[in-house]
């Protein structure tokens, strides 16, 4: 099995993985890579965790962490992972509330992928005593497919 890239994978486009990349400033900043899906036309669900996730409250200026979970059933593209990481710690320096954040992040995947179905689980950590969790989808995931969990327990508190 040849495991090495072929000129018509689509790696010969990226311009991070591989290479010394500047973390983004900003999220606006940041630049999603894709390649072709090497499995077009089944659908099958690829998750990406990122449970140290942070940003900045856009009043205090205090951080904001949040476990956040990404499912999603490409289509014609997949999300370059190097990429992915960089966008995600681009929100580090970002100041904007939990939902923002959250949207921001489920739609530009969407944007950039176009994906059959999308869903995010952003299960942000409380500040002054209350947790804001934010969970979007596209829409109904296709029938047949098998979409698991995302098992994020709830915050409990102290008890």
């Amino acid at each position: 099995m040849n495991t090495h890239p072929t000129p018509d994978d689509g790696s010969q486009f990226l311009t991070q993985l591989g290479q010394n990349s500047r973390q983004p400033n900003s999220p606006e900043d940041a630049r999603l890579e894709r390649v072709p899906a090497p499995q077009r036309g089944r659908n099958y669900v690829v998750r990406f965790t990122a449970p140290e996730f942070t940003s900045l409250c856009p009043v205090t200026g205090q951080p904001d962490f949040a476990h956040i979970v990404i499912d999603y059933i490409p289509d014609e593209w997949i999300v370059e992972s190097k990429s992915l990481k960089l966008f995600l710690t681009s929100f580090r320096n970002h100041g904007a509330f939990h939902e923002q954040c959250s949207m921001q992040i489920a739609t530009t995947l969407v944007d950039v992928l176009k994906p059959v179905w999308l869903r995010i689980g952003a299960y942000w950590y409380p500040r002054g005593g209350m947790p804001i969790d934010v969970f979007w989808q596209t829409g109904a995931p296709p029938e047949g497919v098998w979409i698991p969990a995302q098992d994020v327990p709830g915050y409990r508190g102290r008890g």
